[in-house]
Formats: structure tokens, sequence, C-alpha cells
């Protein structure tokens, strides 16, 4: 081959059509090997945006992502939740390997603080993971410019990135790296991968996904700190 030709095919935002791209960072093992084999550099993408469609919510999409996120918050790392559906339940969290003291919720008032958080904690190189719900908070789905924001931020800041939003989302154009499409298939999740650094995928995985009690539904009890260090009461779900 060409040497030049081979220097161009080496950079990360350059791929084969047959192949997966060079991810630009290690990635972060999934905790499901069948999955970690079909994503681009073995696992979650670091620096880029990861959007996960769920069908319904409480259907394991957050349950998705307890390995990666036990294993970080093991090595001390901080994991950061921008405004979440629920208040999290401490026990719950606890019981599925997550140190609570990594833990920071944040839980903006209006749609144009959601995103300035959600960009700031994905720029801080010492924010390891930050998941994001902030298309009810607009009302509707996110700007397509604004995503991008995210998208970007998440490169300066190299953590991983983790955006959940419904499913009809998935019709819409995105500056995502990764979108997962979940459905609910009795006590497995169906993942099927809508867009990768690589080929289309051929078909979708059904994953065992572990589903604690009240998780991660808000319950009466103890509930996690929220950023300004206070302990904030759970209510329970409607």
């Amino acid at each position: 081959m060409n040497p030049a030709l081979t220097q161009v095919l080496e950079r990360s935002d350059i791929r084969r059509g047959d192949a997966f791209g060079m991810a630009p960072l290690p990635a972060l093992a999934t905790g499901f090997p069948r999955l970690d084999a079909q994503l681009p550099g073995g696992g979650w993408p670091r620096g880029a945006l990861t959007e996960l469609l769920a069908e319904h919510g409480g259907i394991g999409e957050l349950g998705l992502l307890l390995p990666a996120l036990a294993a970080l918050t093991a090595a001390g790392r901080t994991v950061v939740l921008i405004a979440p559906p629920h208040c999290a339940h401490a026990p719950a969290w606890a019981a599925a390997g997550i140190r609570l003291d990594c833990l920071r919720l944040v839980f903006p008032r209006q749609p144009r603080d959601a995103l300035w958080a959600g960009v700031e904690s994905l720029r801080c190189g010492g924010v390891a993971a930050t998941l994001l719900w902030l298309d009810d908070l607009f009302r509707r789905q996110l700007p397509a410019n604004s995503l991008r924001r995210l998208h970007l931020a998440a490169g300066e800041g190299g953590g991983g990135a983790f955006f959940f939003r419904p499913a009809q989302c998935a019709a819409g154009a995105s500056a995502a790296s990764l979108r997962l499409h979940l459905q609910a298939a009795g006590r497995q999740l169906r993942v099927n991968i809508l867009k990768r650094r690589g080929p289309p995928a051929r078909q979708a995985l059904l994953l065992d996904i572990a589903r604690p009690a009240h998780f991660p539904h808000a319950v009466a009890g103890a509930a996690l700190p929220d950023t300004n260090g206070s302990r904030r009461r759970s209510r329970v779900a409607a």
C-alpha cells in the first residue's frame, strides 16, 4: 500500500468502510463481551458521545452501564449524573457495586443550566463519565447544535459521555459517534446498534441486564448527596 495512504488511514477520524475506526482513546469495557466485540476499540468510547435510545424508561437502560460505572468508581473516579429523571436510590446503587462517594448528582432547573452543566462536566478531565437526561427539560428533542456542543465537549474531557434519550429521537441526525436502540426482551435487553464508527451492525444483541429492585427509580429512604454536598431525600416515584 502507498505509504502516504497508510499514514492517512492511521488517523482516528478516518477509517476503511469495512473496518472499525481507530478510537482516539482507550475504550471503557462494557462488562458484556458480546457488546464489546461489536464496538470500535472494544468498549464504550471515551471522548465521544454515546446515545442510548430506550423504547421505555426502566427497561434496563441504566443497567447497561453499571459494570463500567462500577469499575470506574472502584478506582476512585468521579461519575456525574445530569438531570436524572428520579433521585437515585443509594442502596440500589451500592448493591450494584457503585461507590457512592464517587457519584455527583446535578438537578438543573432550567434547560440552559442543564446544557451548561453537561458541557462543563464533559469538558472536565477529572470526570470519568457523565450521564445526561436533557430532552425532558427542553420539552422536545435537544437542538442539533446543542447535541454537537456536548459531543465536542466530550472530546475535550476524554471521559465517557452517555446521553439517555427517547427512542423517537433515533429518527433525527446526531453528532454522537455511537447510537444504541434499546428494547425490553423479557428478562433481557435487546440492543440494536444504529450507528458506530465501523460497518453497519448485522443483527441486534440480546444481553442479560441486572435490574436491582427499584433501580434506578426513586423510593422513600436514603438518597445520594447532591452537588452541594448536602443530602437530598428521595421521593416516591409516581
